[in-house]
């Protein structure tokens, strides 16, 4: 190890032609947690099978994403001498280069000078970048937007204001020239919004219907019922829009649920949401349907064992379900049957699972990653651990393994 010093989803990038393996979104190439990746890791610790291992000034939760050779995260740096000092916070961005781990971006694109209190689990760098050729678009929440070149150039910056108790979560979705974000506010402010990627404009806006409260989730884009849609999930309902106009297709509606976090997902004709506190559900919904579907296309509900923060990963017709407190479930995609309950170990779990090479991948909170094969049983291939928390998600790229945690990013893999 080297230490460094200071079925049918929508490709979400589909309009350009990028050089080399990328995992250029949350939740990678499809936003869905599946890498076409080999040779990838099984076992790894701090003193093995670590390429490089370098640390990250400030504090962000964003998840790796990696085009180009180059590893991109954003974080925030706090100014003042004093921790106490809330004035003067740089949101940066930061790029590494993939093979090495050198630093070969660190941009400034806000600087906060009155920043709100935050939940102490979140960051003001938590949601995730989204690349995309030469460009890379960074999402600050309610702090900001902006577009930067792979150098490191800002191109444009935008803010949309809308005030979220927790701070921001949901990462962009792109969709042809369009990144469209999730604002989801606690107070008067709700809404989804796509934006050009060319000037930063504002292209189209939708309200939330009310009642609408806080939610952090990152939209997913899709087709089925012979179109394109944006799943878009949000406190109290989910609404699938037309991905170029920002009209409403159909939305579903769940009347205890807020404060959402996975990113939907989407296969065998159904998205699986899930619907937030206080009493977490995951529904399949059809998705060929209009206007409010809440009564005739929900095809299952799973009501013991959904999660508050990480997404699920359905690998052919399982779909596979961690809670937030580890317990691990695999259930029919397309029946709501449960084939088995286990639970992962000791921990939490924020991060979402990742699909690679035949094996699924789970992240504790506490750096550790769990590798289940999957299949009709449970079975527990590997266990590793890193120092420190970790509760951004994985990226996979190649034989390379990239995690961050909270104070270092590793590349893991021979």
């Amino acid at each position: 190890m080297r230490v460094i010093g200071p079925s049918t989803v929508l490709l979400l990038l589909v309009a350009h032609t990028l050089v080399g393996p990328q995992w250029p979104q949350f939740r990678g190439p499809t936003g869905q947690g599946h890498a076409d990746a080999h040779a990838v890791p099984l076992h790894w610790s701090e003193e093995e099978n670590v390429r490089w291992k370098v640390p990250v000034e400030g504090r962000g939760w964003s998840s790796p994403v990696v085009a180009g050779g180059k590893v991109w995260v954003t974080t925030a740096v706090e100014a003042g001498e004093s921790p106490r000092d809330r004035r003067g916070i740089s949101l940066r961005a930061l790029a590494f280069d993939a093979a090495t781990g050198k630093r070969v971006v660190d941009t400034e694109v806000f600087r906060l000078t009155r920043p709100r209190e935050l939940n102490p689990k979140n960051s003001f760098a938590s949601p995730t970048p989204v690349l995309d050729g030469d460009r890379v678009y960074v999402h600050y929440g309610a702090d900001g937007t902006a577009a930067l070149t792979s150098s490191g150039e800002v191109i444009w910056r935008a803010q949309f204001s809308y005030t979220s108790q927790h701070g921001g979560g949901g990462s962009p979705a792109l969709y042809r020239d369009l990144l469209i974000i999730n604002c989801d506010g606690n107070a008067t402010e709700a809404f989804v919004v796509a934006i050009d990627t060319r000037t930063g404009k504002e292209r189209w806006r939708r309200d939330r219907r009310r009642p609408a409260d806080q939610a952090y989730t990152t939209p997913l884009v899709i087709n089925a019922a012979g179109r394109d849609q944006l799943i878009s999930v949000g406190a109290y309902r989910a609404t699938s829009y037309d991905p170029l106009t920002g009209r409403e297709i159909w939305r579903i509606g769940y009347d205890d649920g807020f404060s959402n976090v996975p990113r939907p997902v989407f296969g065998n004709g159904l998205v699986f949401i899930a619907t937030g506190f206080q009493q977490p559900r995951l529904i399949a919904v059809r998705a060929d349907g209009s206007g409010d579907v809440t009564r005739t296309h929900v095809a299952w509900t799973l009501t013991r064992g959904a999660p508050y923060t990480p997404s699920p990963v359905l690998v052919d017709n399982d779909l596979y379900v961690v809670n937030d407190n580890g317990i691990l479930t695999q259930v029919d995609s397309r029946t709501g049957a449960v084939r088995y309950q286990q639970r992962l170990g000791a921990g939490s779990y924020s991060a979402s699972p990742v699909f690679a090479e035949g094996r699924l991948y789970f992240l504790s909170e506490e750096g550790v990653t769990t590798v289940i094969s999957p299949g009709p049983a449970f079975t527990r291939l590997a266990v590793n651990r890193v120092d420190g928390a970790t509760l951004a998600s994985m990226a996979v790229v190649d034989d390379a393994i990239f995690l961050r945690t909270d104070r270092f990013l590793y590349r893991v893999g021979a």
